[in-house]
This record gives C-alpha cells, structure tokens and sequence, in this order.
C-alpha cells in the first residue's frame, strides 16, 4: 500500500451498517463537522489519543474470511477528508472482489465524485443532520456549513442510485414536521431512515441527559410521510 493509512477502529463483523449484507467496518480519524449529537466525536477531537490499527491485521481477517464477507463499510470522522488513504485503501479492497459502503456528511463533493468515477464504491449512505436550513444546520453541526455543495452531493448520490439518506432523530431538536421539510428537499428518495439517538456518549454534554429517541414515535413519524420517499426505514 503507498500511502500510509491511519485506521482507528475496526469492526470484524456487523450485520447492521449495510442492511442485507455482512460487513467489516473501518473508522477512519478526523471530520470537519463537530455534530452536537455525535458518538463517534474521539475520532474527530482525539485521534492521536487512539492507535491505529494495523493495515496488515485487517487484510488478513479480510482475507480469512472472503466467503463470509459481503464488503466493507468506510466511516468515521468523516473518511472523504482522508482522500489520500481512501483511494490507497479502497483499490486493495476492490482487488479482493468485496463491495464497499462509504459514509458521508456529503460537504466534500468533489471527492465523492472521484470515488464514483473510478468505481471505488458500491453504496454511499448520506447523513442529513436536519432540514437544510443555514443557521439550523450550522448550528446542529457545530460549523458554518456549505448547503449549496449538500444539495449538491445529494443529486450526484441519487444519480449514483446506491444509496439511502439518514437522519438522527434527536428529541427536542427534531419535530416531525423536520423529517417531512428534509424529505421534500431530497424529493422522493429512494431510501431514507430515520435513526434513533443514543445520548450517553453524545459530544455537546447538554445532549447527554436527553431522552433516547422512542423507536414507536419514530416508526409513526415514518408512517406519516411514507409518500415522500420511496422507503422509509427505522433503525
């Protein structure tokens, strides 16, 4: 592999991030959003308090196990601001004829682009933080943050066609009436889930005493705006 790649967490096996398929899951360090509800935030604010794992350990549980692997999922931190690791790690992975997952907060298009082009990836899954609304995006992801370049990724995702937009549903931040202003934006998607938040670990202590979101009222608000989408799940 050319490029040195810090990799900071490793999943053997989850049956979870990839619906219908059995994967590996790489956490790659760093991200240029700080999200309030954040759990995986040490990969973002202390990624050199965190070893790496090694390149060589994983290729050979890959290896070990390509009859029982369907692919690989890519997430972090945000794994596109890695670009030069992405594309030294993602074509080692092709060779090996496992498909990969890649997740986004869909702010860094032009690599997404690339990774597209050059057939690196099988299936993106977009996070959408709430409704794309400058001030309440900006201020859910902790930065001031680019929409046009969202709104942007989000038609290159949907012409890709392998994909579901995602949104954590955080109680007192979201309304109903959120999930329904972010599925008329993406415009009948053709897969979009609504995901419950976990508040222990979140980054924003002022979001660790919330509730969890109740899996009930987020099977009802999908439900209600089942028209919108093409598929609505909740996870």
């Amino acid at each position: 592999m050319s490029t040195k790649v810090s990799i900071k967490g490793f999943i053997k096996n989850s049956f979870l991030d990839w619906d219908g398929k059995i994967v590996s899951v790489l956490f790659l360090p760093a991200c240029n959003f700080r999200c309030k509800f954040c759990h995986n935030w040490k990969l973002v604010t202390e990624p050199d308090t965190m070893p790496d794992v090694l390149t060589d350990e994983i290729f050979c549980y890959l290896t070990e196990h390509l009859d029982f692997l369907d692919g690989v999922c890519i997430t972090g931190g945000e794994p596109c601001i890695q670009k030069d690791s992405l594309f030294s790690l993602l074509p080692e992975i092709r060779k090996m004829g496992l498909k990969i997952k890649i997740d986004t907060n869909g702010s860094m298009l032009e690599v997404l682009e690339d990774l597209i082009h050059l057939g690196y990836v099988d299936y993106i899954a977009m996070d959408i933080k709430t409704e794309l609304n400058q001030q309440k995006y900006s201020d859910l992801c902790g930065t001031d943050v680019n929409l046009e370049m969202l709104r942007k990724s989000i038609c290159l995702i949907k012409n890709f066609g392998n994909y579901e937009f995602r949104t954590t549903y955080i109680p007192g931040i979201h309304k109903p009436e959120t999930i329904q202003k972010i599925l008329l934006e993406l415009e009948m998607p053709k897969k979009y889930v609504l995901q419950r938040f976990i508040p222990e670990n979140a980054y924003s202590p002022e979001l660790r005493n919330l509730q969890k979101a109740d899996i009930e009222e987020l099977n009802k608000i999908a439900s209600m705006y089942s028209s919108l989408a093409h598929h609505i799940s909740v996870r």
